[in-house]
C-alpha cells in the first residue's frame, strides 16, 4: 500500500491495485484513475464527484451512499464473468455521470439518483434498475426526466416502472428486457430492438420508434401510444401483432 498515492481530492492513480484501500467516507473529489483494479471493495459514503476513471476494472464491488455526480467512466469493466455478477450501486448519486463503452453487465442499481446520466455504447445486459430515479422536481407540479442510453445493449435488463419520458434511448437493444410500466412518452427510441421485450403497461405516447424492430410489440398492452411515430413498413408488424390479417391490397 505504500506506493499508492494518498486518498485525497484531486489525487492521481495510475496502474494501481486499489483492492486493499479504505474508501469509506473518503473525499476523492476530482480524482483521476487510470488502469486501476478494485476487487471485492465496498465504497461506502465515498465522494467521487467529478472523478474520472479510464480502463479501470471493478470486480464484485459495491458503492453505497456514494457521491458519483459528474463522474466519468471510459472503457471500464464492472462485470465478473466467473460469478455472472456485476457492480452494486445503492442509495447513491449518479446525476450527470457519464459511462462510455463500459461493461455493466448484471449491474444492480438500487434506489439511486440518475438524473441526466449518460450511457454511451455500454453493455448493460441483465442490468437491474430498481427504484432508480431519472427524474427531478422543478417545482410543486413540474417533474422532468433526463437520461441517455445510446447504442447500448440492454438485453434482459430490468427497467420496469422507469421514468424515461423524453429521454434519448436511440439505437439500443431492449431484446427480452422488462419495460413493464415504464414511462417512455416522447422518448427517442429510433433504431432500437424490442424483440420479445415485456411492455405491458408501458407508455409510448408521442415516442419515436422509427427504424426499430417492433415485431412482437403489442399496442393493446401499452398504457398509451397516441402519437407514436412509426414508418409505413412497420405498420404490418404492429397490425399483425394485433391479430389482423394484413395484405398488400
Amino acid at each position: 500500500m505504500s506506493d499508492i498515492p494518498h486518498l485525497a481530492p484531486g489525487a492521481v492513480f495510475s496502474g494501481h491495485d486499489l483492492s486493499g484501500a479504505d474508501f469509506a467516507e473518503r473525499d476523492l473529489t476530482g480524482a483521476r484513475f487510470t488502469d486501476c483494479t478494485l476487487v471485492d471493495v465496498v465504497l461506502t459514503a465515498v465522494i467521487l464527484e467529478g472523478a474520472a476513471f479510464a480502463n479501470c476494472k471493478f470486480t464484485r464491488c459495491r458503492f453505497a451512499h456514494a457521491d458519483l455526480r459528474e463522474a466519468t467512466f471510459d472503457k471500464c469493466n464492472f462485470a465478473d464473468p466467473d460469478s455472472h455478477s456485476g457492480v452494486e450501486i445503492a442509495f447513491s448519486q449518479l446525476d450527470s455521470a457519464v459511462f462510455k463503452t463500459c461493461d455493466l453487465s448484471f449491474a444492480d442499481i438500487d434506489r439511486t439518483s440518475l438524473y441526466a446520466v449518460a450511457f454511451e455504447a455500454c453493455n448493460l445486459r441483465g442490468a437491474r434498475f430498481h427504484r432508480a430515479d431519472f427524474a427531478r422536481s422543478f417545482g410543486r407540479n413540474v417533474v422532468r426526466s433526463a437520461a441517455a442510453f445510446t447504442a447500448c445493449n440492454l438485453e434482459l435488463a430490468d427497467l420496469s416502472d422507469a421514468r424515461l419520458a423524453g429521454c434519448d434511448l436511440k439505437a439500443s437493444s431492449f431484446r427480452e428486457a422488462d419495460l413493464t410500466g415504464a414511462d417512455l412518452d416522447r422518448a427517442d427510441l429510433t433504431h432500437c430492438d424490442f424483440g420479445q421485450a415485456l411492455t405491458t403497461g408501458a407508455r409510448m405516447a408521442n415516442a419515436d420508434i422509427r427504424g426499430s424492430n417492433v415485431s412482437g410489440l403489442r399496442l393493446t398492452e401499452l398504457a398509451a401510444y397516441d402519437g407514436l411515430k412509426v414508418t409505413l413498413d412497420q405498420q404490418q408488424d404492429l397490425l399483425a401483432a394485433l391479430g389482423l390479417d394484413v395484405r398488400a391490397d
